[in-house]
C-alpha cells in the first residue's frame, strides 16, 4: 500500500522521516510518496484533504478533526521552543503598541498565530507570508514586527533584530505545559490497522534517527535553508525530543489545554472528535 506523506523541509522533519522514506527501517509493507511544503501550505492542503499523512500545525488541526486524527509519534512539542516576535528596534511595552503594528506571520493556521492571538488579541493587522521571508520583510520595513519560527530563532540576534516577546515563554507561564507546535495527522477514514502501522513506523523512524543522528545528514542538509551543521542540529535538538517518540500523558494534556483555551476564546471551532489515535 502506498500513502501520500507531507512534511516540511526543516531539519526536525527531515531528521524524523529520513529512515522511513529511505527504507532504513521496517516499513511493514507500506510505501510513501512524500512531498515537501512549508507549514502553512501543509495546513492548507489538509483543509482540502489532499494528503493521507501530513505534518500539521495544532491550530490548523482544529479545523480538520473530522477528517484527520493525531498520531502518537512525530509531534513537535517542548519547552523553550516557541515562536518569537522580533523587530528592528527595541519595543519596551509591546502590549501598549501591538494594536498599531503591522505584523508578518507565517500563516493564519499556524500555532504561532494562535499564540499571538492568545497573547495579544488586539494584534489584528497581520500579513501572511512564508516563514523564511519574514526577516527580509522586516529588514525592508514592509512590516513592523515579525513572528518567527523554526531555525530563525537561532540566527535573528546575529542579524541585529530585537526580541519583542517569546510566545513560548508566555504559553509556559500561562499553562505550565510544553508548547504543542505541530503533529503528524493521518486520515480518519483509513483502516485502523493502517493508522496503527503508520504510527509504529514513524516511532521506529524517530528512534532510528536518535540512535544514528548522522545517518540522514546529507538528506537533512540538502533541504535545509542555508545554515551550518551546528545550527541544523541545534534545530533538531530543540524540536525533536521525547514527545516526538510518543506524546505520552504530558503531551496529550498540552494539546488538550491548547484546544480548550482556543475554544474558550473562540479562536478555533469546538471539536466533537477524539483528538488522539
Amino acid at each position: 500500500m502506498k500513502l501520500s506523506l507531507g512534511f516540511s523541509p526543516c531539519p526536525n522533519d527531515t531528521f524524523i522521516f529520513d529512515a522511513m522514506i529511505h527504507h532504513k527501517i521496517d516499513t511493514e509493507g507500506l510505501e510513501f510518496d512524500f512531498f515537501f511544503d512549508d507549514v502553512e501550505t501543509l495546513n492548507q492542503k489538509a483543509l482540502r484533504r489532499e494528503l493521507d499523512i501530513t505534518k500539521l500545525s495544532f491550530h490548523a488541526y482544529s479545523y480538520v478533526t473530522d477528517h484527520y486524527v493525531l498520531l502518537n509519534s512525530g509531534s513537535a512539542l517542548g519547552f523553550g521552543v516557541g515562536p518569537l516576535l522580533i523587530s528592528k528596534k527595541e519595543i519596551l511595552n509591546p502590549s501598549a503598541e501591538m494594536e498599531k503594528f503591522h505584523i508578518g506571520i507565517p500563516g493564519k493556521y499556524t500555532t504561532a498565530n494562535f499564540l499571538l492571538s492568545l497573547a495579544y488579541p488586539e494584534a489584528i493587522n497581520k500579513t501572511e507570508m512564508v516563514f523564511s521571508e519574514i526577516e527580509n520583510a522586516l529588514n525592508q520595513d514592509k512590516i513592523d514586527v515579525g513572528l518567527i519560527i523554526h531555525e530563525n530563532r537561532f540566527t535573528y540576534l546575529e542579524k541585529g533584530y530585537k526580541k519583542v516577546k517569546d510566545l513560548g515563554e508566555f504559553w509556559e507561564d500561562l499553562t505550565s505545559c510544553p508548547i504543542p507546535l505541530g503533529g503528524i495527522m493521518i486520515r480518519r477514514d483509513l483502516p485502523e490497522e493502517i493508522k496503527q502501522k503508520v504510527n509504529r513506523i514513524i516511532r521506529r523512524s524517530v528512534e532510528f534517527a536518535f540512535e544514528n543522528p548522522k545517518s540522514g545528514l546529507d538528506f537533512i542538509r540538502s533541504h535545509a535553508q542555508e545554515m551550518s551543521e551546528e545550527v541544523m542540529y541545534k534545530h533538531i535538538e530543540l524540536y525533536v525530543n521525547k514527545y516526538s517518540i510518543d506524546l505520552g500523558d504530558e503531551g496529550r494534556k498540552a494539546v488538550t489545554v491548547l484546544f480548550e483555551a482556543a475554544t474558550t476564546l473562540d479562536i478555533i471551532p469546538k471539536s466533537t472528535k477524539n483528538l488522539f489515535l
